[in-house]
C-alpha cells in the first residue's frame, strides 16, 4: 500500500495572501487525517511564504499521524527541527525566486555539511529523507550520506505523463522512474515520491511496488475547492491503492 502524505502548504498560501487567520492549515490537517492520510507534510520555507512557525509547532500536538517536516538544509531550519522533533524530516532545495520546489537536491557538490545534518537529525530519532532526482546515482549518494529514505522528485515525470497520449509511452516513462525506485530499495532506502502528482497520473504509481509513500499537496487542495477536502483525500488514496484504478495495461 502506498501511504498518502497530504501537503497542507497551499492552505497556508491562501491564508497568507490576505493575512487572515483562515483558512487554517491545521484544520486541513485534521480533515486529511480523518480522511485516511498516512502523514501530514508541511514545508517551513525560509521566507515564510505559507506555513508559519506556529503551524509546525502546533501540528504534532493535534495529530495522531506522523508529521513530515520539509525544510532547507540550513542552520536555522536544523535548530527548529531539533526543537520540533517531528517523526520525519525531508531535506529539500530552496530558492527565493521559485514558485515551488523545482528539482531535487544537488548531490554532485561537496556534501559533508549535509551528511553532518543528517547525522544530527538521525541521532535524535528523526527519520531523514532527501528530496532528489529519480536517478540511481542520486540514490547511491543518498545512501552514502546516511539518509533513511529518498523522495524522488516526480515533477518532470508528471508533466511527461500528462502530455503522453498512448499507453506505450506512459509505460516507458514509468519504467524509468521504477528503475530508480528499485535501486533505492536495493540500497536499503525507503522510497517516497512527490511533486506534480495529480488525479490523472497517480494511479500509475501502483505499478511500482517499491514506492511506500506519495506526498501530494497542490492537486488535492485544488480538487478540494470543488469537491471538499475529505472527498479529495479519499479519492487520491483510492487512486494510489485500489487495484480497480490500476492502469489496465500496466
Amino acid at each position: 500500500m502506498i501511504r498518502l502524505g497530504v501537503n497542507i502548504d497551499h492552505v497556508a498560501t491562501l491564508r497568507q495572501t490576505r493575512g487572515e487567520t483562515y483558512p487554517d492549515p491545521l484544520d486541513a490537517a485534521l480533515i486529511a487525517q480523518k480522511s485516511g492520510a498516512g502523514n501530514i507534510t508541511a514545508h517551513l520555507r525560509e521566507d515564510r511564504r505559507h506555513i508559519q512557525d506556529k503551524d509546525v509547532f502546533e501540528l504534532p500536538r493535534i495529530l495522531s499521524i506522523p508529521l513530515n517536516f520539509e525544510m532547507a538544509a540550513t542552520a536555522e531550519m536544523l535548530a527548529i527541527a531539533l526543537k520540533l522533533r517531528p517523526q520525519a524530516v525531508t531535506l529539500v532545495p530552496e530558492r527565493r525566486q521559485e514558485l515551488t520546489t523545482e528539482g531535487g537536491l544537488r548531490l554532485d557538490v561537496p556534501t559533508s555539511a549535509l551528511a553532518d545534518m543528517i547525522q544530527e537529525l538521525s541521532r535524535v530519532g528523526i527519520k531523514v529523507s532527501l528530496f532528489i532526482e529519480p536517478t540511481t546515482a542520486a540514490a547511491v549518494k543518498a545512501r552514502e550520506l546516511g539518509a533513511f529514505a529518498v523522495e524522488f522528485h516526480t515533477g518532470h515525470w508528471c508533466h511527461q505523463m500528462d502530455a503522453a497520449t498512448d499507453t506505450k509511452t506512459k509505460l516507458r516513462l514509468t519504467e524509468a522512474l521504477a528503475i530508480a525506485c528499485r535501486e533505492s530499495k536495493r540500497l536499503g532506502l525507503h522510497c517516497h515520491v512527490g511533486h506534480g502528482i495529480n488525479y490523472s497520473n497517480a494511479s500509475w504509481l501502483q505499478t511500482i511496488p517499491e514506492i511506500e509513500e506519495a506526498n501530494i499537496g497542490h492537486a488535492i487542495i485544488s480538487r478540494a475547492v470543488f469537491d471538499g477536502l475529505e472527498k479529495a483525500v479519499r479519492e487520491m488514496k483510492r487512486l494510489l491503492n485500489d487495484p480497480q484504478c490500476r492502469p489496465i495495461h500496466a
